[in-house]
């Protein structure tokens, strides 16, 4: 049986909920990178984190659209909204106590806007790394099911997402894997790829690449011990 934090049941959203999402808090801002991000996962469904990322964009959206409508209805209880961005996408623990008492407001207050941000904390809680992968794949399971019931757009199609690549992201947890190590790399080789910037060929910037990330050990010549034969 899955973790009882995590069960789907009697909830306001109906998503599971921890007992720190019970007291957290939520808040509204601008379009995110959600475009870019999902091209970028679409190769790797390895990315467990960029699955989060995805549900935290997905949740942008639905406060966007809520923030539209209460703007064009009543612009000054929208206001009372601003800055509430910060407060849905942080995690809970990591909430100020004005912050924190924003979220209570928007659980208040309910509507489309808790309701995405309940999905997208349960589906933090999938991957938090404490489950079984049997644990993890029926939660999963269970919060796509949720989710595509959900009528909240965004959340439909992350949902066809997550179950495109469902057994990439399962096996990803089944070993225990992941291609951080690929990204870090990647990011060394850009970062080091700007500054070769005036650099008069490409073997030049390649040269740099090996020297810091290839199979090159260099030692300073105070490093170097000189072996004298002996004297005859």
């Amino acid at each position: 049986m899955a973790d009882s934090r995590l069960r789907i049941s009697d909830t306001p959203t109906g998503v599971a909920e921890s007992p720190l999402r019970r007291e957290a808090p939520g808040g509204f801002g601008k379009r995110s990178g959600e475009t870019h991000r999902r091209k970028r996962w679409q190769g790797a469904p390895g990315r467990l984190h960029h699955v989060v990322a995805l549900a935290s964009d997905a949740l942008d959206q639905v406060r966007r659209q809520v923030w539209n409508q209460l703007r064009a209805v009543d612009p000054d209880k929208a206001k009372q909204f601003k800055g509430a961005r910060w407060v849905l996408l942080k995690r809970p623990e990591r909430l100020t106590d004005t912050q924190a008492a924003t979220l209570r407001k928007l659980r208040r207050h309910g509507g489309a806007a808790w309701r995405a941000y309940g999905l997208k904390e349960a589906l933090r809680a999938v991957f938090a790394g404490d489950l079984t992968p049997s644990e993890t794949t029926e939660l999963l399971d269970r919060w796509c099911v949720k989710a595509a019931r959900s009528r909240l757009e965004p959340f439909v199609k992350l949902t066809g997402t997550v179950r495109t690549h469902r057994e990439g992201i399962l096996a990803a947890i089944r070993l225990g894997i992941n291609n951080a190590r690929v990204e870090a790399l990647n990011n060394k080789v850009r970062l080091i790829t700007r500054r070769a910037y005036g650099f008069h060929s490409a073997q030049a910037a390649l040269a740099l690449v090996m020297l810091a990330c290839g199979p090159i050990t260099l030692r300073l010549p105070y490093e170097q011990t000189h072996v004298r034969p002996h004297s005859v």
